[in-house]
């Protein structure tokens, strides 16, 4: 095996822990006697445990060794794979080195462990081959991932040689793209990583919500829909603003639009007010990606001594370099200005031929109208409120009359924060568990 991934040029400099490099490694002194049997039995079960932990983290199934070799062809971040993704694999030069590398890609797919486990005396690997994974949709722990991987994987099964590995290989990096972002639909800032860059870590258990599961606010989805497509297709749109009172549903509907719009590659990346400083580091990381991302700040809000705002003012208009045409930003809040406000910020008011003026309240209305779309979600009025609470009634399939419904919604909310969607919800679920 470590002769076949000595030739990998493309995808070759592997890092030393890798399950690939390790694996070679040990059957360069399984080969050579350079180790003891016991060494060698207990590196391949290290190596076997990991990729059991990857295929329960997955849902992988069948053969785990092609499983865990697809997954490592879809998340290879190099020159080739960017490109592809980017603008497929034409007919460059580089294709001829990318094809040797699916050469030997297909050998290692092929790759005949039996003589290992008898010198040896071991059979996991025989087992990794022919998994029967025991797989509870409920527990699956990414399954677009799974899915993603599996088929790829059953496809390169089917190669005929290296142009047909090479055909399915850039077909899915034009199709779904390479890396992480190719995978998932969104993402937060996870530190920092040698090269000073900043690491993002997939966010796997993101609320299946579509919009059609939030109930009114058909004008408020309607401007964020329309907004969003325009942005999908490649045409201009603005950065969105929702701002409301609490609980109607303004996080939910950003969940939503990146669920109904990830098939045509929108992504999401969850920032946090203390990482506003980052903003261009992770800006410069994605501009040039085949994705359309939206940098998404919940409950954005500042306090008086807070300075975090100017970095986003600067990143979203006013900056030196242009915000790449791939890279919107929508913010939630309950503020409406976003930056807290006091009397004492008049006091540099100015008055001229009947206007007035205040440097200090220009300055913290300037990020608001940084947003070119913002978007109003007020609580719903009474009437309203029974009909969200009937609506999530009905789609969870609760056999209650709307008297019934109405009777119980009008004491819930008395008791549990007043009228809001999120109280809604509240009552609907507790309504779910009472009659399980």
């Amino acid at each position: 095996m470590d002769h076949i991934i000595s030739k990998l040029l493309i995808y070759g400099s592997l890092p030393e822990d890798c399950i690939l490099a390790q694996m070679g490694d040990i059957c360069k002194h399984a080969t050579n006697h350079t180790q003891t049997k016991d060494e060698l039995i207990a590196r391949c079960y290290r190596q076997v445990k990991r990729i059991l932990n990857l295929s329960t983290d997955y849902a992988f199934d069948k053969n785990l060794w092609h499983n865990y070799l697809t997954f490592r062809l879809i998340t290879d971040e190099n020159s080739f794979s960017l490109t592809s993704e980017k603008v497929g694999a034409g007919d460059g030069s580089v294709n001829y080195f990318a094809k040797s590398d699916f050469k030997a890609y297909k050998a290692l797919f092929d790759y005949d462990f039996t003589w290992l486990e008898e010198e040896l005396g071991i059979d996991c690997f025989s087992h990794l081959l022919n998994y029967k994974a025991i797989v509870k949709p409920e527990l699956m722990y990414n399954k677009n991932v799974s899915e993603k991987v599996r088929g790829l994987s059953e496809q390169l099964e089917q190669a005929a040689d290296e142009d047909a590995f090479f055909d399915a290989v850039t077909g899915f990096y034009k199709d779904y793209g390479v890396g992480m972002f190719g995978l998932n639909k969104a993402f937060r800032i996870g530190g920092y990583d040698n090269t000073g860059k900043v690491s993002f870590q997939a966010i796997n258990n993101m609320e299946k919500v579509m919009l059609d599961d939030l109930i009114g606010y058909e004008i408020q989805k309607k401007k964020l829909v329309e907004n969003t497509q325009a942005f999908v297709e490649g045409r201009k749109a603005n950065n969105c603003l929702l701002f409301g009172d609490s609980g109607t549903g303004k996080s939910t509907c950003i969940k939503a639009i990146v669920n109904e719009f990830y098939p045509q590659g929108l992504r999401m990346i969850e920032i946090y007010k203390h990482q506003f400083k980052d903003l261009s580091n992770v800006i410069a990381q994605i501009k040039n990606r085949n994705y359309k991302f939206i940098i998404y700040m919940d409950d954005l809000s500042f306090e008086e001594f807070e300075i975090e705002y100017k970095f986003l003012k600067a990143v979203i208009e006013g900056g030196v370099e242009t915000k790449p045409e791939n890279v919107l930003i929508y913010a939630t809040s309950n503020r409406r200005h976003l930056i807290k406000e006091n009397w004492s910020d008049r006091d540099d008011m100015e008055t001229s031929n009947g206007m007035h003026r205040s440097d200090t309240i220009e300055e913290k209305l300037s990020l608001v109208h940084r947003f070119g779309v913002t978007i109003s979600f007020s609580k719903p009025s009474q009437m309203d409120y029974f009909k969200i609470v009937q609506g999530l009634a009905r789609k969870a399939g609760l056999d209650l009359s709307d008297e019934e419904l109405r009777a119980g919604a009008n004491k819930w909310e008395l008791s549990h924060g007043g009228i809001s969607g999120r109280t809604a919800q509240q009552f609907v679920t507790y309504l779910q568990s009472i009659s399980e």
